[in-house]
């Protein structure tokens, strides 16, 4: 990677974690939605150092603020995710290595997929959502943490759902992004899938991660959230059509 290349993956860094910080799950979406329409790095490079950056940022944002966790929600989503987040591993690791192309195509059409559901306004539920269906939203949201350590969207619109307290809400969601991040990772490692590139990029980034956390934490910008998700929304509408549509051509 050239100076100007890594410039650009902490500039990319930077605004994820923007991102991250006033919706609460965007950060690996457009991390690797940028990184990987400038082909900075290789998308399963690029979705490691995701996994190592979301940990930082967990361990940031939930120092001194656990009280709120609702552990009953924790155990029933990360029951799930166990065996999603095996099974993306898995997939990412064929795709990676036989077409990479069609990786592209997934990511692309994964991040537009959650565009739509970042601008959903969903109606809260009377009565919480049984265990199963929990660990239902917990199989999916660790398919899309293995695949591209994106383990958000399917479980944001799920808990904001729930009759719960949006704190309670919050710190859960962040604690399961951590933990799917170790799962992950525990994964990689071992299997040899983690290499020395995103290790490198993971410990540049690190003090950026940990430097903005810590700041937006304690200087969020007044934005209402409607010109939040706007934004939000249209930078992960761009960096998914970049990457959908080049590759949907090379299928055509």
């Amino acid at each position: 990677m050239t100076f100007a290349q890594g410039i650009l993956f902490l500039l990319c860094v930077a605004l994820a974690t923007w991102a991250q910080a006033l919706t609460g799950f965007a950060f690996a979406l457009i991390l690797l939605g940028l990184v990987g329409l400038m082909e900075l790095v290789p998308l399963a490079d690029a979705a490691n150092v995701a996994s190592v950056l979301s940990l930082v940022q967990a361990i940031v944002v939930l120092k001194g603020s656990r009280k709120s966790l609702d552990l009953q929600v924790l155990r029933d989503t990360l029951t799930g995710s166990v065996f999603g987040v095996a099974a993306g591993v898995f997939l990412l690791g064929w795709l990676s290595g036989n077409v990479v192309m069609l990786l592209r195509l997934l990511l692309g059409l994964t991040i537009l997929a959650c565009a739509a559901i970042l601008m959903l306004q969903a109606q809260p539920l009377a009565q919480r959502s049984p265990p199963a269906v929990f660990r239902a939203y917990g199989v999916v949201a660790g398919l899309m943490s293995g695949l591209f350590s994106t383990a958000g969207p399917p479980l944001v619109y799920h808990l904001y759902r729930q009759p719960m307290n949006p704190v309670a809400v919050r710190q859960t969601l962040v604690m399961i992004f951590g933990a799917s991040s170790v799962l992950r990772l525990a994964l990689v490692v071992p299997a040899g899938q983690f290499g020395l590139p995103a290790l490198g990029l993971s410990l540049l980034a690190t003090p950026l991660v940990v430097g903005l956390s810590w700041w937006m934490r304690r200087h969020p910008p007044g934005w209402s959230p409607r010109v939040v998700r706007s934004i939000v929304c249209l930078l992960l509408v761009l960096a998914g059509t970049a990457l959908a549509v080049p590759a949907l051509v090379h299928y055509l």
